[in-house]
């Protein structure tokens, strides 16, 4: 299988954006249809986030979010094999002076689950030293494969997310930047309810104590996908953070995510499920 879907990616790679972009317009307007629990999960996160927003608008919404999902799987292609040149045309580069001012100095990249978010963890790597965590394949073989293109720059390190936050948190004080992903439900341990669109979320203390550990600044970012590629941007660190107050540290977290969310809603992922976790005595509500 890892070998079918790798010689795909490289036949995949030579195609320019926009050509690209449409293929995935074409498979994500198949998916929302064939991807039922996928897409009951995002008309749920929808309702909760948006209840104002009117039923047809927030279906219009989901379905640009499945084309955005699939034009991000097939972009993997460019992820696994264009060159250094080719994914800084594709993927510039908003506020590096932000990241550029905290030379030595720990820094962990903020960045929510947007579309967009592998290749622009790929394409801060070629600026400075990366180490991120990511959850491991079912495919053996494909995970191998996965983490070898993720590391074929030699400008970073990939941690299994089993293997805990200490290697991460060793490896910022060494001088690479965390590339962190902090806005999934990953059940109540380590987590606090903070609101997220007014909806209590299981939200992860991580970057709060990593922050304070390591007395890193903590710089939010995001990938905004334009006609002819992505814009990462990077915002300016976080003042006085982090505070005393682990429970306020998320949600002003969660409030920052949700301002990057309705800069560009489609982008961001609603297959996840979000709010799985709940507080105790509150119904399921998947």
């Amino acid at each position: 299988m890892s070998r079918l879907v790798a010689g795909l990616m490289w036949l995949l790679h030579w195609l320019p954006f926009r050509l690209m972009a449409l293929l995935g317009s074409a498979l994500g307007g198949l998916l929302y249809h064939l991807a039922g629990s996928r897409r009951r999960i995002g008309q749920t996160n929808l309702r909760l986030c948006f209840p104002q927003m009117p039923e047809a608008e927030r279906t219009r919404l989901l379905k640009a979010h499945f084309v955005a999902v699939s034009r991000m799987l097939l972009e993997y292609a460019y992820c696994w094999f264009a060159s250094r040149e080719r994914l800084k045309r594709m993927m510039r580069i908003e506020g590096l002076e932000h990241l550029r001012a905290l030379d030595g100095q720990p820094v962990i990249l903020v960045m929510p689950h947007f579309t967009g978010l592998d290749m622009a963890g790929l394409r801060v790597s070629l600026e400075v030293p990366v180490v991120s965590i990511y959850s491991k394949q079912k495919d053996a073989g494909l995970d191998a494969y996965v983490e070898q293109k993720r590391l074929r720059f030699d400008t970073g390190i990939v941690l299994s997310r089993q293997a805990g936050i200490r290697p991460a948190l060793k490896a910022l004080k060494q001088g690479y930047r965390f590339y962190y992903l902090p806005d999934q439900d990953f059940g109540a341990r380590d987590s606090v309810f903070a609101p997220f669109f007014g909806v209590p979320a299981a939200t992860i203390t991580g970057l709060s104590r990593l922050a304070k550990a390591s007395g890193a600044k903590a710089l939010p970012c995001y990938p905004r996908r334009e006609a002819d590629g992505y814009t990462l941007v990077i915002e300016p660190p976080l003042a006085d953070y982090p505070s005393e107050d682990v429970e306020a540290d998320a949600a002003r977290m969660n409030t920052v995510i949700e301002a990057q969310v309705l800069k560009q809603p489609e982008q961001y992922f609603w297959l996840h499920k979000r709010f799985k976790t709940r507080p105790p005595g509150e119904p399921d509500l998947y």
